[in-house]
Parts: structure tokens; C-alpha cells; sequence
């Protein structure tokens, strides 16, 4: 790694000597001649840029004589000035808004930010490098409304759940559409750890630069990306990436290193160990053990992120060229991360300027070993947690392997043989994983303008990644879950994508009315999962211990080919936008799609219209001066969801004694796809010559002919069917408000605040079925019924008296309900998101501070802790004599029941979960970065920044973090089974434009 940055360093200077550049200096001041700090300089067409410091001087240098700069500032009207040669270019900027902002809709097709009929919010894509996150998605967190980010607890590279106004179907994907550059991309999510183990597989966003970003915009309802069809009934998040400018070449270079350290973990006792050898630690006589060797075991995580960046060309021909470098080790020891990303962008006019060709390639190399597991099984934070205080654990430590004498092997060294736990060096060093991913992404688009109204443009994409997910485990592990002679997990294979489409544009003006018109057709091709597959485990080993080759598995372990899915759609669709004065807004617009998943039920095409309307009240009526700019707007959209792979006809398999295993399912010959109705309404006000803004949010979306299976009636001679049947309504709020407190010569500061909340209902099932269980496990279970909400989670509660009090039987043990019953939702009732930039001279201060309000979080591991009596807690409670409880027995108060007899009752696998759900409620501070920029040799501006990452909690009701997720499904949100304790990062990084 540091010999590439080196590499890469070089080169930079090697392009530097080849540079034309002149300087320029000067001061802005606003119309009373007060000079004005923190004014955005920008050299058109190029990334290259500065601030004004506290003295409202600037120096910038630019790429040639002919260079012409862009001035902006808060509450001041952008200017553009050439500098014709000169050196010293001194400007005033008057007061003034402008509010014809251009930002990305559906397609990459660009509009005015003031004629949307439909909400929409775009980040920067300097924002989303503040922090320098790998997965950037991370970073939007808080910075949009509406957009709920659940990331892994798997350590660097992890994935990360996306979720735009709420879940909006009972069986399928309630995942937004990811969109680059106008064109859709995979962002498949691989394996996910369960309650039981496992690990996570990564996705499809955590494999992008985060560096070649140029914004983000989300498009959170169907309402707004109606033209994308089903695949964006959920929302849409666009990536804008950048390209090269017209001018001299410009290098941007970027280096950052961040140190990870734990945050937060289970609060552990080391007074109390073991009796009579067991494996739980309940003695009564109070000892002093060392427990040191669980912080031993983590160690401090590494994130280094370099990234270079060329971009130049001529008024025809431009260029963009990237590397990116991701080097990381995570907090547990083996676990490391690396990626590397090459993109090149160009695009070129021809035939006078009417034709133009444009094309990419994203490269991706990305290799991630022994991410951390989650879950009871083979997961070192088990033993580590659990090890009994009075036993040595340096032994184990030192010698975690032994040598089996009489088959001549090695296992693993530990005091038990438990299914829940094994030595955690054991695993980390003797069931390696590694997975590999080698993608590339490449496009082509040509646009050619029959005249300034009138352009087509035809796209070409191809999404291609070859990925491989391996697991040895080495024999001697845990018997429950290796085989004597070891086992072998096998995955490899491919994921395609192929998408092309055809627009044609036009765009006119008829007096007072302006006509824009948008046709096109699209084709895409999808087929996932495509490989070779084993899967090893207690049974299921090899031949000869400890070689892993398809030639040492035996005849039961099968190899199986696998196919994830494979889907063909096809579309045509149009929209019609109509101004009338530059005030109201009309929006139609149409799609059709065909759905190959479809095929065969006569369903296969469906149609789907949206409508939309924005009045601009300020141009419309004369409003009070306070009143900079008013808007309201309205649409409506139904677009369909079809429905997964592989349900209308599926087929026979062939298993591994190479008999066929006989399809039990009904064929689903009369599916519908699913719809979803969305109407939305929303206001956009602007005060005080723009240093205050409102933008106002209310949706309602209706989900209906959901996708269900039933039980198959007895003597048809099948197991399950499916019906088209159900509701699911989201309803909510988004609220944006963003202030410029200050604006002075000397300081600037600009607040902006996110709220959302979203309230989700299934308002019905169908007639036969009553609910559907959704990650049913031990301790806890989710379900799906009428009436309820996704996300409900079900637990045994206490039984209690008529006076509140808890019941105990005659060996005061507390008695639980006979079933699992409500205990809250897993999903915040609302959110908040406050950023803060802060700009005085050469130094600029973000920070960010997220908040989640409501819902309620479930701890399997603190449950698991206290049944083996390692928590605090615990501790706590036979130092006291007892634990404290308001119960009963028999009609009688108790006020105190023995420690043990209590929390090996509550506690362990299957225990009262009621104690171990709490408040999801948690704010922190999310993001910190101080800034200072300067120039190295008056002509290279270099910023240096101090960052953080969730630095720490100002208010957190639970012992864990919420909003790190055991996986990124969605039946797993705020649940903690043994997951890697959350973390912080602190660290700098360096950016220089040459």
C-alpha cells in the first residue's frame, strides 16, 4: 500500500511539471465594501477552488490566461468574471437568491430544483468525504429525510441497509434502486449472520470510490422515480460521478489514515468465576480475576484511504481518470479489508458539436478476510464473554491448537466442549474466510442534437462482477458445527447486469408556456448468483482431513450449480412536463413494463401513470418581503413491484444422491405483480433573502397484492401456493430546515436540520392467514399480522398480578407467558439529523449530530450473560444479596430472590426476553471534521483535516448500539446477538490540487 501511494505520489509530480498555471489574488467585499469571508472561488469547468480568509482575500491559480471564476456566497448572487490575463481580480458581490438550481431527476435527465413537483434531496459529494467512511452510504446518514441507514457490525467493508419511507412489502425487496449516472446498478447483498452465526458478504455500494462522487440525490418516493418502473417503486438513490472539465489537466491527490477503537461493549464482572468446573460463573465467594484479556483481544483498527485523481481536456475532448487504495484491519485481529478502484471517464463532440460520444470503466479488486461473525455459533466474542473468571485464559490463549495423538491431527485447545462457544483464537486463526470480488462497470452513450430542442441519446451499460466467498474449518473445531475432518464452504460466482435504453428529448417555449417531452425504451437482463456451490458443516466434511479440493469431498457433501435469479424487463415510457410563466408546473408521465419473473400468468404487462403539480406562490401573488420564494406541490404515482424470481413455475432439483427432489410448490399461474399507490404533498418556503428555509413533506403509500405463500390445501399434492392478497400503508413527515445563523466578513455558519418520521401499517393479510413469522428464534420472534407494523418484535414476558406485580413459583423463579408476546417495534418513531458547517478564515468545523427517537432495540447477548453470570449486573446483585424485584408468591410481596435462581431464569437461550428490551432512543455525535487550508508554494492549494466518526453518545438507553446491525435484512434491525461492539474513528486526512 504505501508503495503504490508512493507511485502514485510521483506521478502527480511528474504531471505537475507539465502544468501551465498563473496565479491570481484578490478580495471580495459585499456592496458596503465589508470585506466577506468564506466566499466560494471556483475555476469553471475544473474542481479547482478556494475560500476567501478572514481578510476576504483569496489566491487561486489557475489553468490559463482565458480562465474564467466562478464567485459564490450565502444571500449573495453567484458572478462569473474572466480574468483576461490579469493577476489581481478584486470583486464586490450584491445580495441576491437564485433559485434556478439544476439538479438530476429519474434517467440523469437534468431540471430546475423549482419545478419539481415531487421531493427530492442531493448531498454533496465533499459531504460524503468529510469523515472518509469505506462504505459511503454510511456517511448519509442524518444528511436526507426520509433515509434510514442500518450498517453491519462486520467490520470494514461491511454492507449497509437503505431504506426510503419505510418497508413496503411483506416478501420482497423493500431496497431502493441505485442509479450511476443515470443508468441502474447491482447492489446485491450476499449472505447475512443469524441469530445462530454467520457473517456478512458485503454488497454492491461498498465496492465504489467514494472520492469519484460528485453528488447524491435521492428521489425518496415512487412519485419521483416513476420512470424507472418497478425497480424504483422504492426510491431511488442517484450517483453523480464526476468527469473531466475543459482545461489545462488538473491532479487532486488524497490521503487519509483513521484509527478505530471500541466505543461501546457489554459490561462484563470479573469478581465472581466458576464452581466445580462448570462453565458458568456463578460462584457466591467474591474473587479478584484478572479480565484483561477480553480488551487484550481487540485491537486497534486501521482505515487508510488514498485516492488520486486527474481531469483536463479541450472544449471537445475530456477526461477523467482515478485510483482509489483502501487498505483496513478491523477491531478483531485477522480481519482485514482491501480495495483498489481505477475509473476512467471521456466523452467527445463531433459532427459540430451535435454528436456526443461518451464512456466509462469502473474497475473494482476487492478482498476481505475473516470478516467478523454475529451469532452464537463459531463466533470468538462467545468464549470470550463467557470464559469462567477463575480460569487462566493466557493458556488457551498461547496454545489454542492441540494435537490429536491418535488420528494425528490438530484442534482446538478449550476447557468444554460447548455448541454456544470455542476458543476465540482458535477461530480466528483456524477457520480462515476470505471473499473476493473483481468487478467492472462499463458504459457508453451517445447523444446527438438534431437541434437545441430537439436530442436523442441511446445508452449501453454492463454491470459484471466474479465473487468468491470461502470458509475453511480446520478439524478439532466446534462438533456442532465442523466435521471430524474438517469442512468446506464453497461459493463462486458471477452477477450480470445489462441494461441499454434509447431517450428522445425535446424541450420548447410557446409565449407563456414551455413544453418539455421525454420518450424512450429500455431493455435489461439481470442474472445473479450464477456459480458453484458447497456447503460444509457437521456432517457434511471431507474425505482426508484438512485439504480443500473438490476431489477430497466425499459422495454425500454435493456441488451444487446455483442460480440466484435471472430476470429480463423491458419497457417503454414518457413524460410530459408543462410551464405556464415560469409558475405552474404540470408533470405526466407513463411506463409500461414487461417482467419475465411474470411470464405465463398474462400479467407480464402492466401499466402504471403518475401526475404531479407545483405552484410557485411567490411568482403567482405578491407576499409579504420577508418571503424570499413559496412553492406547493402535489403528485400522485402508481407503479407496479413484480414479484421474485422463480414462483410462477418452479422446477425439480437433483440432490446430492442424485435422486430429484420433487417440486412442492404450487406453480403461481395467476400472479399479479404487486402496486404501490403513493400521493404526496409538500411545500418549499424561503425567508429572509434565502438565510432561512422550510421544505415540508407528507406522503401516503399504499402497498397492495402483496406476494403470499399459504399452506396448500390437503390432497392437492402440494406444500405451499401463493396468492396475491394483503396491504401495507407508510405515512410520514419530512421536514428540512436549513438557517444561516451567521454571515459575516469574518464568520460564516450554516445549520441544517432532518426530520422524518414514518408510522408503517399492515392493514390486513388474507382471510387464511393470520400472520407471518419473520426471523422466529430463541429469546425472540418478528412477525408479520394485521393490525401490526413490520418490524414488531414478540418476546416472553413476565406473568404479573393484578397489582403489576411479577409472579414466582415455589422456587422463585419468575413464570412467563405462555406464548411470545408484543413488545414494541424495532423501528425509531422519529428521526433527526443536525449538521453544522462553520467557516472563519482558512479553517472551516463540521460537525454532525443524529438522533433516533423511539422504537425499541432487543439484546440477546445481555441475556445470554446474565444466564451465565459474567454481566455486571450480576455481580452487582450478590453484592447486594440478592436481586431487587417487586414480585409475588402465592399473594405474598417479595422484594428480593436470589441472583442466580433470577437471572438463569430471565437469561440464557430461551429465557424472559422482557428485561432485555429497551429503548432504541440514542444521539450522538456522528461526524467531526476541522478543517485549515493553505497553499504549499503560493500555487497548490492543500487542506488538512482532523476527522471523527461516532464519537460518542449523548444519550443512549441501551447497553449496546442500536443502529449497528447483526445484519442488514430486514427482519434483523436492532437486534444484538454477540455482535462486534461498536466503534469509533479518529484520524486526518490531506487533499492537494495541483
Amino acid at each position: 500500500m504505501i508503495r503504490t501511494t508512493l507511485l502514485s505520489l510521483v506521478f502527480c509530480l511528474c504531471m505537475v511539471g507539465n502544468l501551465w498555471s498563473q496565479q491570481i489574488t484578490g478580495t471580495v467585499t459585499d456592496p458596503d465594501g465589508e470585506v466577506l469571508i468564506g466566499v466560494n472561488i471556483l475555476e469553471k469547468g475544473t474542481s479547482n477552488g478556494t475560500i476567501t480568509d478572514v481578510d476576504g482575500a483569496y489566491s487561486i491559480s489557475v489553468s490559463s490566461a482565458d480562465a474564467v471564476l466562478i464567485f459564490s456566497y450565502t444571500g449573495y448572487s453567484p458572478q462569473e468574471v474572466a480574468v483576461t490575463g490579469r493577476s489581481v481580480v478584486d470583486l464586490s458581490l450584491s445580495q441576491g437568491v437564485l433559485f434556478d438550481e439544476v439538479v438530476v431527476t429519474a434517467l440523469g435527465i437534468e431540471r430546475e430544483k423549482s419545478s419539481l413537483t415531487f421531493a427530492q434531496q442531493t448531498v454533496e459529494g465533499a459531504e460524503l468525504l468529510q469523515a472518509r467512511d469505506i462504505n459511503f452510504l454510511n456517511s448519509l446518514s442524518g444528511r436526507a429525510a426520509g433515509v434510514e441507514i442500518k450498517k453491519s457490525s462486520s467490520g470494514p467493508g461491511g454492507s449497509t441497509r437503505v431504506v426510503l419511507r419505510g418497508d413496503k412489502s411483506l416478501n420482497g425487496s423493500s431496497d431502493p434502486l441505485f442509479v450511476i449516472d443515470g443508468i441502474p446498478m447491482a447492489n446485491n447483498r450476499g449472505g447475512q449472520p443469524g441469530m445462530w452465526g454467520g457473517f456478512d458478504s458485503g454488497d454492491g455500494m461498498s465496492q465504489l470510490n467514494p472520492d469519484d462522487i460528485e453528488s447524491i440525490t435521492v428521489l425518496k418516493g415512487s412519485n419521483a422515480a416513476a420512470l424507472y418502473g418497478s425497480q424504483g417503486a422504492n426510491g431511488v438513490v442517484l450517483i453523480t460521478t464526476k468527469q473531466g472539465k475543459e482545461g489545462a489537466a488538473k491532479v487532486s491527490v488524497s490521503s487519509g489514515i483513521t484509527f478505530e477503537s471500541i466505543l461501546l461493549k457489554p459490561d462484563l464482572q470479573f469478581k465472581y468465576g466458576s464452581e466445580g468446573g462448570t462453565k458458568e460463573s456463578w460462584s457466591s465467594t467474591p474473587g479478584n480475576y484478572d479480565g484483561s484479556y477480553v480488551d487484550d483481544f481487540f485491537q486497534t483498527g486501521l482505515n487508510q484511504i488514498n485516492s488520486l485523481s486527474i481531469s483536463g481536456g479541450s472544449a471537445r475532448t475530456k477526461a477523467y481518470f482515478s485510483f482509489g487504495n483502501v487498505g483496513a484491519r478491523g477491531i478483531v485481529p485477522t480481519n482485514t479489508y482491501n480495495r483498489q478502484n481505477i475509473t476512467f471517464k471521456q466523452s467527445t463532440k463531433m459532427l459540430n458539436d451535435r454528436l456526443t460520444i461518451g464512456s466509462s470503466v469502473l474497475l473494482t479488486n476487492e478482498r476481505a478476510k475473516n470478516r467478523p461473525a454475529a451469532g452464537y455459533y463459531l463466533n470468538p466474542l462467545t468464549g470470550l464473554y463467557f470464559f469462567p473468571r477463575d480460569r487462566d485464559f493466557s493458556s488457551f490463549r498461547d496454545n489454542y491448537s492441540v494435537t490429536d495423538p491418535n488420528r494425528n491431527v490438530v484442534g482446538q485447545n478449550w476447557f468444554v466442549i460447548d455448541h454456544h462457544q470455542s476458543n476465540p483464537y482458535w477461530l480466528i486463526n483456524e477457520q480462515p474466510s476470505v471473499h473476493d470480488t473483481k468487478r467492472m462497470i462499463g458504459s457508453l452513450n451517445l447523444d446527438y442534437k438534431f437541434s437545441e430542442k430537439l436530442s436523442i441519446s441511446a445508452r449501453g451499460n454492463y454491470d459484471f462482477a466474479d465473487k468468491l466467498i470461502e470458509q475453511q474449518f480446520t478439524s478439532g473445531g466446534n462438533t456442532t458445527n465442523v466435521h471430524p475432518n474438517g469442512s468446506w464452504d464453497y461459493f463462486k460466482f458471477s452477477d450480470e447486469l445489462i441494461y441499454t435504453d434509447v431517450l428522445l428529448k425535446y424541450n420548447d417555449n410557446f409565449g407563456d408556456l414551455s413544453v418539455g417531452v421525454i420518450g424512450g425504451s429500455s431493455y435489461q437482463k439481470t442474472t445473479f448468483g450464477l456459480g458453484t456451490r458447497v456447503d460444509g458443516n457437521a456432517n457434511n466434511g471431507l474425505l482426508y482431513p484438512n485439504e480443500f479440493y473438490f476431489q477430497n469431498l466425499p459422495p454425500n457433501v454435493q456441488v451444487q450449480s446455483t442460480l440466484g435469479s435471472r430476470l429480463v424487463k423491458q419497457a417503454i415510457f414518457a413524460n410530459l412536463t408543462l410551464g405556464y410563466k415560469e409558475m405552474l408546473y404540470l408533470d405526466l408521465s407513463g411506463r409500461n413494463d414487461w417482467a419475465s419473473s411474470l411470464a405465463g400468468t398474462g400479467n407480464e404487462s402492466y401499466f402504471y401513470p403518475s401526475i404531479g403539480a407545483t405552484a410557485i406562490l411567490s411568482e403567482m401573488v405578491e407576499l409579504p418581503e420577508f418571503i424570499t420564494f413559496a412553492k406547493v406541490r402535489f403528485s400522485n404515482a402508481r407503479v407496479g413491484n413484480e414479484v421474485p424470481f422463480n414462483r410462477v413455475n418452479p422446477q425439480n432439483t437433483i440432490n446430492a444422491a442424485g435422486a430429484v427432489s420433487r417440486n412442492t410448490q404450487q406453480p403461481f399461474d395467476n400472479l399479479s405483480p404487486e402496486i404501490i399507490t403513493s400521493n404526496e404533498f409538500g411545500a418549499n418556503v424561503r425567508f429572509f433573502d434565502d438565510r432561512f428555509g422550510l421544505d415540508f413533506t407528507y406522503y401516503n403509500t399504499k402497498s397492495t397484492d402483496q406476494f403470499i405463500s399459504l399452506p396448500a390445501p390437503s390432497g392437492s399434492g402440494f406444500t405451499r401456493f401463493f396468492v396475491n392478497a394483503g396491504e401495507i400503508v407508510n405515512r410520514g413527515i419530512e421536514l428540512i430546515v436549513d438557517v444561516t445563523p451567521i454571515y459575516t466578513p469574518k464568520f460564516l455558519w450554516k445549520s441544517t436540520f432532518n426530520f422524518w418520521t414514518n408510522e408503517n401499517e399492515v392493514v390486513e393479510m388474507h382471510p387464511d392467514l393470520t400472520s407471518i413469522t419473520t426471523g422466529q428464534s430463541e429469546g425472540y420472534g418478528s412477525r408479520f399480522e394485521a393490525g401490526g407494523s413490520i418490524g414488531d418484535v414478540f418476546v416472553f414476558l413476565f406473568q404479573r398480578d393484578d397489582q403489576g406485580r411479577i409472579m414466582l413459583d415455589d422456587n422463585d423463579r419468575p413464570l412467563k407467558t405462555q406464548t411470545q408476546e408484543f413488545a414494541g417495534n424495532l423501528n425509531p418513531n422519529w428521526s433527526l439529523g443536525w449538521n453544522n458547517d462553520f467557516n472563519f478564515g482558512k479553517f472551516s468545523l463540521n460537525f454532525q449530530i443524529n438522533g433516533k427517537f423511539g422504537g425499541v432495540a432487543f439484546s440477546q447477548t445481555e441475556s445470554m450473560l446474565d444466564g451465565a453470570g459474567v454481566s455486571q449486573r450480576t455481580a452487582d446483585a450478590r453484592d447486594a444479596g440478592g436481586f431487587q424485584v417487586n414480585a409475588s408468591k402465592d399473594g405474598a410481596a417479595v422484594n428480593s430472590v436470589d441472583a442466580e435462581t433470577w437471572f438463569r431464569a430471565i437469561g440464557d437461550r430461551n429465557g424472559i426476553g422482557e428485561p432485555y428490551i429497551y429503548d432504541r432512543t440514542n444521539v450522538r455525535l456522528t461526524q467531526l471534521a476541522l478543517s485549515y487550508q493553505t497553499n504549499f508554494g503560493k500555487k497548490v492549494p492543500v487542506t488538512f483535516s482532523l476527522v471523527g466518526q461516532n464519537l460518542f453518545f449523548l444519550h443512549l438507553e441501551a447497553p449496546f448500539d442500536p443502529e449497528l446491525a447483526m445484519n442488514t435484512s430486514r427482519n434483523s434491525a436492532s437486534l444484538d446477538n454477540f455482535n462486534t461492539p461498536a466503534t469509533r474513528t479518529i484520524g486526518f486526512n490531506i487533499n492537494a490540487n495541483f
